[in-house]
């Protein structure tokens, strides 16, 4: 059984016991976590696809961590004028164990 959710504006393949990398989600490690916009459930050979959210179903899942990706650097430059800028971003994001598929 997996499912299609959305989650930080961005869709997921998620199964039980999977671990995923998501956006920032509010909560401390160890917290449960409710995914409720699910796109699509499939149960073996029984597929259902939500217009646009499947109606009562959710994704069940565990915050194992919270953490900041690696450096990524911005430099913008302009030629002949002498403009140089140097900025840098780590961008947060959360760490699911997906512990429960729930399909109505």
């Amino acid at each position: 059984m997996f499912a299609v959710v959305k989650t930080g504006g961005k869709q997921y393949k998620v199964a039980q016991g999977d671990v995923i990398q998501v956006e920032k989600l509010d909560g401390e490690a160890g917290a449960s976590v409710d995914l409720s916009e699910v796109l699509m459930v499939c149960d073996g050979a029984k597929v259902t696809a939500g217009t646009p959210v499947v109606a009562g179903a959710s994704v069940s899942a565990e915050i194992v961590s919270q953490s900041r990706t690696g450096k990524l650097i911005i430099f913008k430059k302009k030629r002949r004028q002498n403009y140089r800028r140097k900025f840098n971003h780590r961008q947060w994001f959360t760490v699911l164990k997906i512990t429960a598929i729930k399909a109505k």
